[in-house]
């Protein structure tokens, strides 16, 4: 049954997850807030995988109806919220309307607004670790992002955004254990500019197939919440990943059972290993940006990386 928090009492934002309590964000926030000069607060809302839109409906008009609670970062929820909620927003920016998903609730000039930061956040956190000359280097070399959520929404209309030129993967491959998921992004992704191959993998098998095939130097990227939200791995541990490769592993706890099949590898294949702590920084000052409208870039940005590790 879903447990809301009482009445804010200071100023609050909200984590709606899964297993908040687990997240270093609990920890990392009142040092930031101290940082950024904010009297404010951080409080979890944990909501089960999939959960009926009621529980969705009920953590959404707390946020809007409670004047102290200012705001919230959605994880693993943002697609199943937006399908609930969206008569309960005033506003949506295009990116929330584009992937019919909501990662930041916040309030501006007394109205509900949510925002899709994933293709931001993604972003940032794909520059920082990809050589800008990748793609060059390896010109067959390919993108599989496993998991057809939001994230991978993200990731997908990022790495074959037109600012990028000729400098992008060969294909983009998708898998996803679910007819559902994988029909929506076909639906919303079907017109890359990047041509994509959308692959149904009900077991961890019949991903291995889809990244044993590809070319040296591409990036494999764990998406589906599989070594945090629940136990596991979308690969089998017989699965070799691309030479000369890139593994992305978007969760930075848990256990982290794909990263750790990657590391196995990362001399024999010459494999570059990334968590998702880049992407939790990116993610979550993005957020906090949206909800007490102020700006975390440079010095600030820097400075809250730096806090947090």
């Amino acid at each position: 049954m879903l447990q809301l928090p009482s009445k804010a009492t200071t100023p609050t934002m909200y984590f709606i997850g899964v297993t908040t309590g687990q997240s270093s964000i609990m920890r990392i926030f009142p040092i930031w807030a101290k940082a950024l000069g904010l009297d404010a607060c951080i409080k979890g809302i944990d909501i089960t995988l999939h959960a009926p839109a009621e529980d969705y409906r009920a953590a959404v008009e707390f946020i809007k109806n409670d004047p102290l609670s200012l705001g919230a970062l959605v994880t693993t929820h943002k697609i199943d919220l937006y399908n609930a909620c969206q008569d309960l927003f005033d506003y949506f920016d295009p990116y929330a309307l584009q992937f019919g998903e909501v990662s930041s609730i916040s309030k501006k000039d007394g109205k509900l607004c949510g925002h899709a930061k994933d293709p931001i956040s993604v972003g940032l956190a794909l520059d920082a670790f990809v050589p800008a000359d990748h793609w060059k280097k390896y010109p067959e070399a390919q993108a599989c992002v496993l998991g057809a959520g939001g994230s991978s929404l993200a990731v997908c209309a990022y790495l074959q955004n037109e600012k990028h030129g000729d400098c992008v993967p060969a294909r983009i491959n998708m898998t996803n254990r679910s007819v559902p998921r994988l029909a929506e992004a076909i639906h919303l992704l079907g017109n890359s500019r990047v041509p994509m191959s959308f692959h149904l993998c009900p077991k961890p098998e019949w991903n291995d197939l889809i990244v044993e095939a590809l070319p040296e130097g591409s990036i494999v990227i764990n998406a589906t919440g599989m070594g945090k939200d629940r136990p596991g791995s979308p690969l089998t541990d017989n699965c070799k990943f691309p030479k000369h490769g890139i593994v992305w592993e978007f969760n930075y706890r848990g256990t982290l059972e794909f990263m750790h099949q990657a590391e196995a590898q990362k001399d024999e294949r010459d494999l570059q290993i990334e968590d998702g702590w880049t992407y939790f920084i990116h993610g979550w000052t993005q957020v906090i940006s949206e909800v007490f409208h102020i700006d975390i870039t440079g010095e600030r940005l820097a400075l809250c990386d730096k806090l947090a590790r």
